[in-house]
């Protein structure tokens, strides 16, 4: 089976989540037997969302079955994974810290001052 699945639906809401992610929320009409094997198949895992309001045509449906990525599973930045750490330590323990930016800034100098001081002069 594909990893590609295509199915029409609607983007009925979305939520701006603590993390600066969004949780989209999509309606579709009853799927096919495939289409619900689609889902199944790649359910929890990361991969690209397209949305276009008019039917795809056959070549762009090409075009998407024949991408290819170079991020890895979690789909976040290195960086953006450390960023979501700190936040879930910040949440744990505030340190302090009343505003997940100062923690953030904080935490971030002390990274770099670390490896800062090991180059050498």
């Amino acid at each position: 089976m594909s990893k590609l699945f295509i199915i029409p639906g609607q983007l009925v809401t979305f939520q701006s989540l603590k993390d600066r992610t969004l949780k989209l929320i999509f309606e579709t009409g009853e799927p096919t037997p495939e289409q619900m094997a689609g889902v199944q198949y790649v359910l929890q895992t990361f991969g690209w969302i397209a949305f276009k309001p008019d039917e795809l045509k056959q070549r762009e449906k090409d075009l998407l079955t024949d991408l290819k990525s170079d991020y890895d599973d979690t789909g976040k930045s290195k960086g953006q994974r450390l960023r979501a750490v700190l936040f879930r330590n910040w949440e744990q323990s505030k340190e302090g810290y009343e505003v997940f930016d100062d923690y953030y800034n904080h935490h971030m100098e002390k990274i770099i001052t670390h490896y800062k001081n090991k180059l050498d002069a």
